[in-house]
């Protein structure tokens, strides 16, 4: 099987994924409740609130540049803040148009590789950039759990349930670390070395944690913005905490642009917080639907770059040692 082949049929593998997630939620939700929900967010969309959440992505590109830049340095790379901002553009609308949500970072990362000459120094600083983001939001995500009665009551009622889930899952996450040391022990000493120039030493951490902090809140204020457009008026105190969990199971890479997983991930939680959970699927659902129309303006700079697409089907993998 080519190369080729394989990425096409991966994309069409997570494509499924999506809509089979999507089109599951609807049947399991009740289809006529959902498109309850759809039809009155659909009437009730409020330009007000939309504007804000579509020009929040300048601000946050400029955070997520930045910290790559700052990264990038950590681990002596030189990467002017103009050219990072163009990358992170251009890689924010093919995480949006191609399966996986990642073709976007591995090509900035592809290109950085090969304008530094630095070889895997540059997948490591947008691994770690990117690592950095989850751990702010894994942050945020426990301490909504701890703010909210509700999703506190269920953590705790269904954590017993889950004990053994969790410990089986450590498991293997704990024999996949074994057997990954054993085949590449030495490239994973050398991440280990970056990881501690570029995020562990504590002064590095601090810059990190809260430029990420910053990222990750602005992502949780674009889904208030959804979510007010379409006229739920919940409390802050009741909204907020739900958020940061359904942005977390994003990372996920095996949909188009966490299609799918954010749905499911918000109707759950709504569900776990004693809401209705349709409510949460249509937020999430406009959410998704910002966030790609933002996304749009880094078609313009693939426009002008001939070739970038096949380059990030082709050729955007980790150099071989």
């Amino acid at each position: 099987m080519t190369d080729r082949l394989r990425l096409r049929l991966r994309a069409s593998l997570r494509l499924l994924i999506s809509a089979a997630l999507l089109l599951g939620l609807v049947w399991l939700l009740d289809p006529l409740e959902v498109w309850a929900s759809w039809q009155a967010a659909r009437i009730a969309l409020d330009p007000w609130w939309l504007a804000p959440a579509l020009l929040m992505v300048l601000p946050q590109l400029v955070l997520s540049a930045w910290r790559w830049r700052f990264t990038a340095g950590r681990l002596g790379m030189a990467l002017p803040m103009r050219r990072a901002l163009g990358e992170y553009y251009l890689a924010s609308f093919i995480n949006q148009v191609l399966p996986g949500g990642v073709a976007g970072d591995l090509g900035r990362a592809w290109r950085h590789a090969r304008w530094q000459q630095a070889g895997a120094a540059a997948w490591h600083a947008v691994l770690i950039e990117r690592l950095s983001g989850q751990l702010a939001m894994i942050l945020l995500a426990v301490l909504g759990v701890a703010a909210s009665p509700a999703l506190r009551a269920a953590v705790i009622e269904h954590g017993v349930t889950t004990s053994a889930g969790s410990a089986l899952l450590l498991l293997v996450l704990l024999g996949g670390a074994v057997w990954g040391w054993a085949r590449m022990g030495s490239r994973l000493r050398a991440f280990g070395r970056d990881l501690k120039l570029a995020l562990i030493q504590p002064d590095v951490l601090a810059v990190q944690l809260v430029l990420s902090l910053l990222l990750a809140a602005s992502y949780v204020l674009v889904f208030v913005c959804c979510a007010r457009a379409i006229g739920v008026a919940r409390p802050l105190a009741e909204l907020l905490p739900l958020l940061p969990p359904v942005l977390l199971a994003m990372a996920l890479p095996l949909t188009m642009a966490g299609w799918g997983v954010r749905e499911g991930a918000a109707a759950g939680v709504w569900l776990l917080a004693g809401l209705p959970p349709a409510e949460g699927l249509a937020v999430s659902l406009v959410y998704g639907v910002v966030v790609l129309l933002s996304s749009v303006p880094g078609g313009l700079l693939l426009l002008r770059r001939g070739g970038v697409l096949a380059a990030q089907a082709g050729e955007a993998l980790p150099p071989r040692r």
